[in-house]
């Protein structure tokens, strides 16, 4: 039985890749706003009729969203927008029960035990507060200002990856019980490096939050350099100076490049450092995919970047960020 929860918990981290790459949608569609309450039982329900439209569509006419961008907005407009919003709810609300119901299956089976019940719960209250803390973000943007708060925005995308990462560690525990590998420093070295690793691309994450929320991706589209310069002159123009790196496009997308160098710096030395030990060849796997998917990776950034955030670049862009994780995860699983 120890399998088959795996497998489960590994087709929830497939519905929530599915989640990250469609909330990236949703907010790059500018859709976020278009749903103005929070039903977590009726909102399951969309608009059945004309009169329900009307109704939904008379909510927004009084949200800032609509009235400093899109006045005029005509009711078939705004239906476009509406369903990525709802799809993202709904999705929401479906990998709650896709981890729900099996959740009570395997307890009432005897197939989970108090330490392994114990960490799914966790995983279940966490999945609960990123339903909460997804109308806090929203509610950010219905206010005075017609954009949610890069804060919460990246609070919300931080916490889709911990529970994606919560959930895969879980899977590969069970998959893989025990450590494979006992060697000497240089492995134990690794093994840091690799925490190491995925710890920085966390960060990385957290900071394509800040990108997105206050749209840092649409300045700045040149690459290497930023309009000509290494370090832009306007990188330090706000006060106080701490406001940069969280209001600032200039600053807050300097922070981003900086950590993708690094990471271009530092995969490719771990990978290296993997090769000249005798690593088992799901190991050696993990690492190759690691170094190839930041590959990939970066030259979506980059392609995201010059072309302006074309949509389906800049999804293609958020789903890579959770496979890298992915391969982060694996590389520093298996070498426990």
């Amino acid at each position: 039985m120890q399998r088959s929860i795996a497998v489960w918990l590994l087709a929830c981290c497939v519905l929530v890749f599915a989640m990250v790459v469609v909330g990236g949608v949703t907010r790059l569609t500018n859709s976020g706003l278009s749903i103005v309450e929070w039903q977590p039982i009726i909102g399951t329900l969309p608009p059945l009729s004309q009169s329900d439209w009307e109704v939904v569509f008379e909510k927004y006419h009084q949200t800032p969203q609509y009235k400093k961008v899109n006045q005029g907005m005509s009711l078939d407009e705004f239906k476009g927008i509406f369903w990525w919003e709802y799809f993202h709810r709904l999705l929401g609300r479906g990998i709650g029960l896709a981890f729900f119901i099996p959740f009570v299956y395997f307890v009432a089976r005897k197939g989970i035990d108090l330490r392994l019940g114990l960490k799914l719960a966790g995983i279940f209250l966490l999945g609960g507060l990123q339903g909460a803390m997804g109308w806090y973000m929203v509610k950010s943007g219905l206010v005075d200002n017609p954009h949610v708060s890069q804060y919460r925005l990246t609070a919300h995308l931080g916490l889709a990856f911990i529970i994606y990462a919560a959930m895969l560690w879980v899977a590969l525990g069970l998959l893989f019980p025990k450590g494979s590998l006992h060697g000497d420093e240089r492995l134990q070295s690794l093994r840091r490096f690799s925490r190491g690793l995925t710890t920085l691309i966390f960060v990385m994450i957290l900071s394509g939050g800040f990108v997105a929320g206050i749209r840092a991706g649409l300045a700045y589209n040149t690459f290497p350099l930023m309009n000509g310069q290494f370090i832009p002159t306007d990188i330090f123009v706000l006060e106080p100076w701490y406001r940069n790196f969280f209001d600032n496009m200039a600053t807050v997308q300097f922070n981003h490049r900086m950590i993708a160098w690094m990471l271009a710096f530092l995969v490719p030395l771990f990978w290296f450092r993997s090769r000249k030990l005798p690593l088992p060849p799901s190991t050696r796997l993990a690492c190759n995919l690691l170094i190839i998917m930041l590959a990939v990776q970066i030259s979506l950034g980059i392609a995201t970047l010059l072309l302006v955030v074309p949509l389906h670049l800049a999804a293609a862009h958020q789903g890579g960020a959770v496979l890298l994780f992915t391969a982060a995860l694996w590389v520093s699983h298996r070498l426990r």
